[in-house]
C-alpha cells in the first residue's frame, strides 16, 4: 500500500462497509480502479482448498498475458472480477516484488 500511494499518488479508499479490509486504489481523474487489495478464504481462489484468509491484490493486465501470469506461484484467476483482463497475485507468495511493481505499473497504464 505505501509503494502505490508513494508513485501514484493515490490513497487507499475503503468503499464498502461489509468489507473494512478491502482497499482501492484508483485514479483521480476518471476513478477507474487500477488495483485491489482484499482478504478472501483460500478456496476461493482456484486450485486451493482451505479456510484461511490470505491478502490478494487485483491487478489490470493486457488479455495475451493472463495465461503465462497464471502459470506463475501466487498468481490465480482474478476473485469476482473480469477473468480475461484481471489477474489475482497472493501477497503472501514468493512472487518477485520487482515484478508486482511493473504489474502494477502496467495496470495504472491501462486504467488510465
Amino acid at each position: 500500500m505505501d509503494y502505490i500511494k508513494a508513485n501514484y499518488n493515490v490513497e487507499p479508499e475503503h468503499l464498502w462497509i461489509k468489507y473494512p479490509n478491502y482497499i482501492v486504489f484508483r485514479h483521480k481523474s476518471n476513478l477507474k480502479w487500477f488495483a485491489v487489495i482484499i482478504d478472501i478464504l483460500e478456496n476461493k481462489l482456484s486450485g486451493n482448498s482451505g479456510n484461511n484468509r490470505v491478502d490478494i491484490i487485483n491487478l489490470k493486465v493486457m488479455p495475451n498475458l493472463t495465461g503465462s501470469l497464471r502459470l506463475k506461484k501466487g498468481v490465480y484467476p482474478v476473485y469476482h472480477m473480469n477473468k480475461e483482463h484481471w489477474i489475482s497475485i497472493d501477497l503472501v507468495s514468493k512472487f518477485d516484488e520487482s515484478e508486482l511493481k511493473s504489474l502494477i505499473a502496467e495496470s495504472y497504464k491501462l486504467t488510465q
